[in-house]
């Protein structure tokens, strides 16, 4: 007898609630949400009064300011926007390409198969983040710009992950007897196959939020990223960097969000995966 959909959620939420470092990972997932939504209550990021530059933290002002006398938790909190719009934007469409390109792979096989999989060797010859600061050099260094840069150079997993499942699950009994019935391809595709080889896709996506956060924060440590004034923690580290001997709350509260937020990806993935992969036992 095969499972009813409810009841698989429920195993899944069971294991997920059950795993400790997930439940951590998801928890700082929403603070960081909520950060963000918050931002615009909280001040303006572009406030400058030099009475008041590099301060230390205090009441007043949490996190200190910067050389600017701007305010760091106001910047903070509209940079971890900027790094969830990257995050998310950036895996949407490396997924997107992704689960095209490996689902057309692994349903046809044949000469298709073959193109698409030198395609991805070939790309993966390359190492990502160079191949970013390849394309980036001849681009506008915008937000927009490095959303779609980074999607396009991170879509070879997950086409991997979407071929094997396809390769799998276009031999099943339900997947030959639609066939028989005369469904079309794409119903075949989208309607049968797809929604069974999510799982991976899904676990893929979290920890490649993470991911692209990283880059971002890279590209504009580098200046090659957001530009200022927008406020991003990249480029919030690089300007804590020239006062790190007097002013360390420049450099230190941005690395530290970066890094709660890209463990909270990664430990919320690693527990999604856990919680879907049917070998565990409950």
């Amino acid at each position: 007898m095969i499972p009813s959909s409810s009841f698989l959620r429920s195993v899944f939420w069971t294991r997920l609630r059950q795993n400790r470092l997930a439940l951590a990972g998801g928890t700082l997932v929403l603070i960081m949400f909520v950060l963000a939504t918050i931002a615009s209550l909280v001040g303006d990021p572009g406030d400058i009064d030099v009475t008041r530059k590099l301060m230390p933290p205090s009441w007043a002002h949490p996190l200190g300011t910067d050389q600017l006398g701007r305010d760091v938790l106001v910047r903070m909190l509209y940079g971890a926007r900027i790094s969830l719009l990257v995050g998310f934007v950036a895996v949407g469409i490396a997924t997107f390409i992704g689960v095209v390109l490996g689902a057309v792979a692994g349903y046809y096989g044949g000469w298709a198969d073959s193109v698409v999989m030198r395609f991805v060797d070939i790309m993966l010859c390359f190492p990502s983040f160079f191949l970013i600061l390849a394309v980036i050099a001849f681009l506008d260094p915008s937000i927009w710009n490095i959303m779609i840069v980074i999607g396009l150079t991170s879509w070879m997993g997950v086409a991997r992950l979407v071929r094997a499942e396809f390769l799998s699950l276009r031999e099943r009994d339900y997947v030959l007897a639609a066939q028989a019935l005369g469904a079309s391809d794409i119903r075949l595709i989208f309607r049968h196959i797809l929604p069974n080889a999510l799982t991976p896709v899904l676990v893929s996506a979290t920890l490649g939020i993470a991911g692209a956060i990283l880059t971002e924060s890279a590209l504009s440590f580098l200046g090659i990223g957001v530009q200022p004034p927008t406020p991003s923690w990249g480029n919030m580290l690089i300007d804590g960097k020239q006062t790190l001997g007097i002013a360390w709350w420049l450099s230190v509260f941005p690395g530290l969000a970066i890094l709660f937020t890209v463990l909270g990806y990664n430990l919320l993935g690693e527990g999604i995966r856990d919680a879907l992969d049917p070998r565990l036992k409950e």
